[in-house]
C-alpha cells in the first residue's frame, strides 16, 4: 500500500502529520474501541484520530442518523435545523450565547483571530510557546522549535514552524510560556508600550501538544483577570480539550469562561467538523458584517447531524462517568508500573486525554518539556505499543484519547504493554 500510495500521495500520506517510518499505517476499518489495518491486524484504538473520536468508531446513534440525512441531501450550503440544535446544545454546555460553524480546527481558530482583530482594531496576537492551534500562517510560530533556538523566557522568539511562512506573518504572533500568568502580563505590557497591544491571547486551557500539560491552579484565573484588565480577549482553544475532558470541556472543567472558544475534532463524530462559541460582544462584529465570517460548507448537513446525534446520544452524562472511571483505571494503572520499574516518569490525564511523560521532572511548559522529557523512551514505548495490538498516536508530543467503547480490559492491555516495556528496560 506504501509503494502504491507513495506514487500518487506525497510521502504517501494525506497529512505530514501521518507520517511514520518506516512506513505509515494504513487503516481500513474500525468498530468500537478497535481498528484493523490493511493486513488484517487488530489493535485496541487510543489513536483515537488524534484526539476525534470519543464516541469510538461507528457509533449507531452516529451512523444512523448520517445514514438518515444522505437520503435527505448532503449539503445545500443553506442552514439545517440540526446546525440550530448544535448550537443551542454548544452553548447550553459552554456558557457562551453565540456560536458560528466551520470545518476544521484551523479554520476555527483562524476564524476566531481574525474576529479578535475585528472587534478590537489591532493585529498582535498572544500564543503559548509550543501550542499547536492549526495549520494556518498565524499560528504556526513558536510550536516544535530547537530549545537553543527559543530565546529568553522574557522576549522568545517568533519562530516560524516550517517554510513558507511569511516573517512578517511570524513577528505579529508573539509567544509567551505556559503557567506563568505574571510572564504574560509583562510581555503584554510590553507590547502596549511598544505601540502595539494585542487583539487576543489564544491559549489551549490545558496543553495537549507536550503529552498533556495541565493548568497549575489559578493560572487561568489569573490570566482571564489580567487579559479582561488589559483590554485583551481571551480565547480558548479547546480543539481537543472540548467535549473530551467534560460535556463543556475546560469552560466546565476551571470554570473559567473566555471571550471565544473555538472546537473542532470531537465535535463532528467522525466527520469534519468545526465551531467557534463566543459572546455577545465578541460577536458583535460578525452580526454587524465587519468582520466576514463564510465558508460553503460551514454547517454541513452531515455534520451537524452526526454532531446533533453525538450530543445529545452518545456524550452524555453517562458517557463522561464511564470514561472518567477508564481514565483513572488507565493512570492508576500506568503510575503503578513506573513506581514499582523506577522509571523516570509520571502518568497524568484529564477526562478522555492522558499520557506517561517520560522526565524525570514536572512539565509546566514547553521550556521544561524540552529540557527533561525522554525522546527516545517516547519513541520507544510508540513502537512497543503498536507490536503488542495497542494504536496509539505518533509522536513524542502526543497523548492517548480514550472512548465510550473502551472496556475495562482494553485500560488492562494497554497497562500490560507498558509494564513489559519497563520489565525488559530494567531487567
Amino acid at each position: 500500500m506504501y509503494e502504491r500510495a507513495r506514487r500518487v500521495l506525497v510521502g504517501g500520506v494525506a497529512s505530514s502529520y501521518q507520517l511514520r517510518d518506516p512506513w505509515p499505517i494504513y487503516l481500513e476499518r474500525g468498530v468500537g474501541s478497535r481498528v484493523w489495518d490493511v493486513d488484517g491486524a487488530e489493535r485496541i484504538d487510543f489513536h483515537n484520530a488524534f484526539g476525534s473520536m470519543p464516541q469510538g468508531h461507528a457509533h449507531p446513534a452516529i451512523t444512523r442518523a448520517v445514514a438518515r440525512r444522505l437520503e435527505l441531501g448532503t449539503h445545500f450550503a443553506a442552514p439545517t435545523d440540526d446546525a440550530v440544535v448544535v448550537a443551542e446544545e454548544l452553548g447550553r454546555r459552554f456558557g457562551l450565547p453565540r456560536w458560528r460553524f466551520v470545518n476544521s480546527g484551523s479554520e476555527a481558530t483562524m476564524d476566531a483571530i481574525r474576529i479578535a482583530r475585528g472587534a478590537t482594531g489591532r493585529d498582535t496576537i498572544v500564543k503559548i510557546f509550543g501550542s499547536y492551534h492549526g495549520h494556518h500562517d498565524y499560528v504556526m510560530v513558536s510550536i516544535g522549535v530547537p530549545y537553543d533556538q527559543i530565546g529568553d523566557r522574557e522576549r522568545y522568539e517568533s519562530l516560524p514552524y516550517g517554510a513558507g511562512v511569511p516573517r512578517s506573518v511570524a513577528e505579529l504572533t508573539v509567544p509567551v510560556p505556559f503557567n506563568d500568568a505574571a510572564a504574560m502580563e509583562r510581555r503584554i505590557e510590553g507590547l502596549i508600550e511598544e505601540g502595539r497591544p494585542p487583539a487576543c491571547v489564544i491559549m489551549e486551557p490545558a496543553m495537549m501538544n507536550l503529552g498533556v500539560v495541565l493548568p497549575e491552579p489559578g493560572y487561568l484565573d489569573a490570566v482571564r483577570e489580567l487579559t479582561r484588565r488589559l483590554g485583551v480577549l481571551l480565547i480558548f482553544d479547546e480543539v481537543k480539550t472540548g467535549l473530551c475532558i467534560a460535556a463543556g470541556g475546560a469552560v466546565e472543567r476551571f470554570g473559567v469562561v473566555p471571550d471565544l472558544v473555538t472546537l473542532a475534532k470531537a465535535l463532528g463524530g467522525g466527520l469534519s467538523a468545526g465551531a467557534i462559541g463566543g459572546t455577545e460582544e465578541a460577536f458583535e462584529v460578525v452580526e454587524k458584517g465587519t468582520v466576514v465570517q463564510v465558508g460553503t460548507f460551514n454547517g454541513n448537513p452531515l455534520a451537524m447531524a452526526a454532531a446533533r446525534a453525538s450530543l445529545t446520544e452518545v456524550l452524555t452524562p453517562d458517557a463522561y462517568e464511564l470514561i472518567e472511571a477508564r481514565e483513572e483505571r488507565l493512570l492508576r494503572g500506568c503510575q503503578e508500573v513506573i513506581d514499582r520499574h523506577g522509571l523516570p516518569g509520571y502518568a497524568v490525564g484529564l477526562g478522555a486525554k492522558g499520557c506517561v511523560t517520560f522526565s524525570p521532572e514536572p512539565i509546566v511548559d514547553y521550556e521544561s518539556f524540552k529540557a527533561h522529557q525522554d525522546a527516545e523512551l517516547a519513541d520507544l514505548a510508540w513502537l512497543y505499543n503498536m507490536n503488542r495490538g495497542i494504536f496509539m498516536t505518533p509522536g513524542r508530543e502526543e497523548e492517548w484519547t480514550l472512548s465510550v467503547a473502551h472496556s475495562p480490559e482494553d485500560c488492562d492491555a494497554f497497562v500490560a504493554s507498558f509494564d513489559e516495556m519497563a520489565a525488559d528496560l530494567t531487567a
